[in-house]
C-alpha cells in the first residue's frame, strides 16, 4: 500500500506494533475467544459507511478498513483502505 512507505519511521513502527495486536485479536476472534478487538485500539465503525472501519494506531494516526470475504472458510479477511493521519477519513 503506498500510503504505508509515506509515514516516516516512527510512525511506521508505531503502525507495524499495532498490527501485531489487530492480527493477534483477529486470530482470537477466529477462534471464538474474543469478539471484537482490544479497546486500546480503537476500533470503530466509520459513520455513514457501510462496513468500513477505523482504527486508531496513534494521536494522529488512522487506518480504514472493511471486513472482506475470506477465500477459506472461518477465517477473517481484511482489506485495508487507508493509513495515514485523522484526515484520511471520508
Amino acid at each position: 500500500m503506498r500510503e504505508l512507505k509515506r509515514l516516516n519511521s516512527s510512525q511506521a513502527t508505531l503502525f507495524e506494533l499495532r498490527l501485531l495486536e489487530f492480527v493477534a485479536d483477529l486470530l482470537e476472534m477466529e477462534q471464538g475467544r474474543r469478539t471484537w478487538f482490544r479497546k486500546n485500539l480503537r476500533v470503530k465503525k466509520v459513520r455513514g459507511q457501510s462496513n468500513v472501519y477505523e482504527m486508531s494506531w496513534a494521536a494522529d494516526g488512522r487506518a480504514t478498513f472493511a471486513l472482506g470475504t475470506s477465500p477459506v472458510d472461518g477465517k477473517l479477511h481484511i482489506v485495508w483502505l487507508r493509513i495515514g493521519s485523522h484526515d484520511i477519513l471520508p
